[in-house]
């Protein structure tokens, strides 16, 4: 049966925008289907880490989220300047130092994070950008959506889906059926596409109700401002107005999925503050739990997971959508080689190699989180000791590091350059432009750093054969004696790396195990 489409995606969140972008960039004919009529605007993560501002930057979108960024930072700080005793005269109010962050609730001071750090070097703008919120990084996917002619369907439910040997028939509703090479399920913590699929989800049951939610509000003034911790539970208030968020330690919620009401919210804020607040009207607002789990694996045959089909967990710290990202970031190239043809279907085992241990980790990140907010006299013991240490620059640094994701990398093998598997530097080039530039037709580039150095060919005769999927440029870089050449995949994670005293692997080996065969002749 002929296909319709080379990939359909299920779900357009941020996991499914960011790979149906991706793919799309890569050639695939996609379609992406949604149940949802509209972007969500359902409350959820408030900032980004680092890979995903790097994401966004390597395919040119980094200014609309700086432009967001900018707004909300003025919300922050109307909410601060409206604390007592600040008249129209009152300096304005200090902004968030810009590796704020918390760890179970337990902010981190500016002042005690070591700049200088392994990772924090050479991510370029991308690093300054952080503070946007998941319903404007839908928006500004589903326009860039758009842009590339992705074709989205909203309103459209998958409901049912056939897989064979050469492709999928995914039955919606509204809509019949549609026939494609491949499914990929983007479509949400309760994922129809992974229990059809019959993925194993393991994992931890839900201990916690929480709820976050944007509302309007009187008697708030007795209200702690940001993270609290009580002996009824944790909640937090701020950082832009209105914005609420409480944790209580009571067990999962009897119905997951009733709307929340004001009434609901209202209760748990002042069972968990003492503070008599009455919530007078709600913009928007969500339900959470603890529940942690992982797909075993994301691949079965033809159909994929990915964002929180593939793992759910607490929202602390927003996670979840950067590892949705991330995920998107991964696969999207690697299956749209998988569709032209030019690499084979073994490629996207290194999908589920390079991104499954980066989702059990934050699943563990929000599991200790958890434990430390509980309510109880020996956790509130542990979490002032936590509170102490993080007045220690070594141990505010490693938080912050964790938190922003610099960290990340993929297994590289033994004896392989030390930049392999890592972010690619965000290298200011001899002609003024920077690395991430190169990068936002979504193809692969190789970087001669030598300029005329050394004959010209010295990497350049690898890449014959690799036509339109690789970018050659021959220049030169400042800064850094350290490189001579660089390969750097789709996604921006280096692949092959060589100093002045030669490569550590081989180029024509890295160029065929993340390319495909050069073309004969």
């Amino acid at each position: 049966m002929r296909a319709d489409h080379d990939v359909v995606v299920a779900g357009a969140g941020p996991a499914g925008l960011m790979l149906a972008c991706e793919l799309r960039l890569g050639g695939a004919r996609v379609l992406v289907v949604e149940r949802l009529t509209d972007v969500d605007g359902t409350i959820k993560a408030g900032s980004i880490n680092t890979p995903t501002a790097e994401a966004f930057y390597r395919r040119g979108l980094l200014p609309r989220l700086a432009e967001v960024q900018q707004r909300t930072l003025e919300k922050v700080s109307a909410l601060l300047g409206a604390a007592p005793g600040a008249g129209p005269g009152a300096p304005p109010p200090a902004l968030p130092p810009k590796f704020a962050g918390h760890f179970a609730g337990i902010g981190l001071r500016a002042d005690r994070f070591d700049p200088s750090a392994p990772g924090f070097a050479d991510r370029g703008p991308a690093g300054d950008v952080g503070f946007v919120a998941q319903q404007d990084i839908e928006r500004i996917l589903n326009a860039r959506a758009e842009e590339l002619g992705v074709e989205v369907r909203r309103g459209v439910e998958l409901t049912g889906f056939t897989a064979d040997a050469d492709g999928v028939t995914v039955t919606t509703r509204p809509g019949g059926t549609v026939r494609a090479g491949w499914l990929v399920g983007c479509d949400g913590g309760r994922s129809t596409v992974r229990k059809l699929a019959g993925f194993a989800f393991p994992g931890t049951d839900a201990e916690i109700t929480g709820y976050q939610a944007l509302v309007e509000m009187t008697g708030h003034e007795g209200l702690g401002r940001g993270w609290n911790w009580t002996e009824t539970g944790t909640y937090a208030h701020g950082p832009t107005p209105g914005r609420i968020l409480t944790v209580e330690f009571d067990g999962p919620p009897a119905d997951r999925r009733a709307p929340v009401t004001a009434e609901e919210l209202q209760k748990s804020l002042r069972r968990v503050s003492g503070v008599d607040v009455t919530i007078t009207h709600v913009h928007t607002a969500t339900r959470f739990t603890d529940n942690a789990r992982q797909a075993a694996d994301y691949r079965s045959g033809r159909v994929l997971l990915a964002g929180d089909a593939a793992h759910v967990h607490a929202p602390f710290g927003g996670q979840g959508l950067n590892l949705g990202v991330g995920d998107a970031m991964n696969l999207g190239w690697k299956l749209a080689a998988v569709v032209r043809g030019d690499a084979p279907e073994t490629l996207l085992d290194s999908y589920t190699t390079e991104r499954h241990p980066l989702g059990a980790w934050v699943l563990d990140w929000t599991r200790a989180q958890v434990s430390l907010m509980r309510p109880d006299p020996k956790t509130r013991a542990l979490r002032a000791l936590m509170a102490g240490l993080t007045e220690e620059t070594a141990v505010t640094t490693h938080l912050a590091t964790m938190i922003s994701g610099v960290w990340q990398h993929y297994e590289a093998p033994a004896g392989a350059h030390p930049l392999v598997g890592h972010s690619a530097p965000d290298l200011c080039l001899a002609d003024g432009s920077r690395l991430a530039g190169h990068l936002h037709d979504g193809r692969a580039l190789l970087l001669d750093l030598t300029g005329d150095a050394v004959p010209a060919g010295r990497t350049t005769g690898d890449a014959a054969g690799y036509g339109n999927r690789l970018k050659v440029l021959t220049t030169t870089c400042a800064g850094h004696p350290e490189l001579t050449a660089l390969l750097v995949r789709p996604d921006g994670i280096t692949a092959w790396a060589a100093g002045p005293d030669g490569a550590t692997g081989s180029l024509s080996e890295a160029l065929m195990q993340w390319l495909g065969a050069p073309a004969a002749g």
